[in-house]
């Protein structure tokens, strides 16, 4: 699950194969109460036809940037799989083909980077930068990347005008009255509107099965018989969902950073649960400026920082940095610290400068950039897409009361991300499309071995949620990563995992036991 902005005034904060030849699908099983009737049928439909028309690959439009030899298609899905000759909407793909012989080729790896909301479109650039980490699974995969529905150039969705939605400073997402929280709570069910007003024929299909269902079509599509799938982050949900549905038409799947599938926890709980983690990841980074601060002068005990954190951010409330940067874009840039170990040294090194005189570089990291149309366009959509799965995907409480109950008390003892948070997730209160039940994650005939790897200390998937799936897909295997909070784990060196991942995918065999592994290095300031 990835935090990429905060509603503070709805506005952003932050943060292929070579074969495409007529492959029918494979009959799914275990499906539950999401995929009988008319929508497996749907799917089994859709992957069909997919499968006989293949993808054009061509050089990929220049403005998506996407150089060759990188090539870039298009896949057709129903808009609602209950209505398979309805309307349709064209899914954006894109693949680097395999490396090795023709002997080592293996098929298509498809990609997933979270969200909801992120386009995997990135994907094969790991080849074309021969980043090292991949350089043994390019030989056998075509390196194949997609906009889900909703996203970057696949049918996308819009709550919001783009240069609206970025515009700084936001108000404060920590209320200090009640006043503040009526005009958070406007805030958010205006948005919600929005979402109905600019998409709402898209709205009740913007969800995870619909999104599972999408990715088989994209299988087929492909030539391929059956799946390589890695997920990262709500990747890992998206993958936990089509190994539920479509049980035998997995081959390798690689979960990264897992979001907990419980039915319970889909996904009001899982944003309270972490509230909770963000804090201790964040506890995490003070002690590690603390424990630096002969580089960043910022504290010299966690208890420090923390303390120079509430006197920027007050500083902030009152007079907006630079005109534009208040708590609220703040805590949007801040969070790319406890998300990832690759911003531990950047955000403390600009806020070193700032403390010593240099406002720009706070400006330019954490306030908007009005001049950059694309990049705000794809801001707006990104956290369009993930509100409408979100709240399309399970029922949200609409009472207010329960939720000023729980993020008034969760915000006492992990006051950095909850009501940011909260006020992120409240246009699900007001949702206007119908919102569905979670499926029951489970293990389903036919499905292989599923590698899981997991931090301890991910702020934004608790370690929890591997627990849990780990549980649910029989056979599974668990890495952990002990003493680490990095989110997305494949992509950082730490050889214990790497090796393993590569194994996997390339001869699907695990360990025999679980795995935990010792935490990658620590960043260096």
């Amino acid at each position: 699950m990835r935090r990429t902005a905060v509603l503070g005034s709805a506005g952003a904060l932050i943060a292929g194969t070579l074969i495409a030849g007529a492959v029918t699908a494979p009959a799914a099983t275990a499906e539950g109460r999401h995929h009988h009737g008319s929508e497996a049928r749907g799917a089994e439909i859709a992957a069909a036809r997919a499968a006989r028309s293949g993808i054009d690959w061509k050089d990929c439009p220049a403005d998506w940037a996407l150089a060759k030899p990188i090539q870039c298609g298009w896949v057709t899905v129903p808009l609602d799989y209950a209505r398979p000759d309805g309307k349709q909407i064209k899914l954006a793909v894109d693949r680097h083909v395999s490396t090795g012989t023709k002997g080592e080729r293996q098929g298509a790896l498809l990609y997933n980077p979270g969200g909801p909301g992120g386009s995997g479109m990135r994907f094969p650039t790991r080849i074309t930068n021969k980043n090292p980490l991949w350089v043994n699974t390019a030989k056998a995969y075509d390196f194949v990347g997609f906009d889900p529905r909703g996203v970057g150039h696949s049918a996308p969705i819009s709550c919001v005008d783009p240069q609206e939605f970025v515009k700084a400073p936001k108000a404060d997402p920590v209320p200090d009255s009640e006043a503040d929280k009526r005009a958070q709570r406007k805030l958010a069910a205006e948005y919600a509107d929005g979402c109905a007003q600019r998409s709402g024929d898209m709205l009740p299909h913007m969800t995870t099965p619909n999104t599972a269902r999408d990715l088989d079509v994209i299988r087929a599509a492909l030539g391929e018989e059956k799946l390589n799938y890695l997920g990262v982050s709500y990747g890992t949900y998206l993958g936990a969902v089509y190994g539920t549905l479509f049980p035998t038409h997995v081959r390798r799947m690689v979960v990264d950073s897992v979001v907990n599938p419980a039915k319970d926890n889909i996904w009001y709980q899982a944003n309270l649960n972490q509230d909770i983690a963000f804090q201790g990841r964040w506890d995490d980074w003070k002690a590690w400026v603390a424990k630096n601060d002969s580089v960043f002068h910022i504290g010299n005990t966690p208890a420090k920082v923390e303390q120079a954190w509430l006197e920027l951010r007050a500083a902030a409330k009152k007079n907006p940095i630079g005109g534009v940067v208040g708590p609220a874009e703040l805590i949007g840039f801040f969070q790319s610290a406890p998300y990832y170990d690759s911003s531990w040294a950047p955000v403390a090194r600009i806020w070193s400068d700032y403390l010593g005189g240099d406002t720009q570089a706070l400006v330019d990291a954490a306030g908007p950039d009005m001049s950059d149309t694309a990049g705000n366009i794809s801001s707006e959509n990104g956290n369009a897409v993930y509100t409408a799965v979100d709240c399309t995907d399970a029922k949200w409480p609409t009472s207010w009361q329960k939720w000023d109950h729980d993020n008034s008390r969760l915000h006492k003892d992990y006051p950095f991300m909850t009501w940011a948070n909260a006020w992120m997730n409240l246009p699900c209160a007001t949702w206007s499309a119908k919102q569905q039940t979670p499926l029951n994650v489970k293990t389903g005939k036919g499905l292989p071995p599923v590698l899981i790897v997991q931090s301890t200390r991910d702020a934004a998937t608790p370690y929890e949620g591997a627990v849990e799936l780990h549980k649910r897909f029989k056979g599974s295997r668990l890495i952990t990563e002990r003493d680490a909070g990095s989110h997305g784990v494949t992509g950082l060196v730490n050889p214990c995992i790497n090796e393993r991942v590569d194994t996997y995918l390339l001869t699907g065999s695990t360990d025999r036991s679980d795995v935990t592994c010792a935490p990658h290095a620590t960043p260096k300031p």
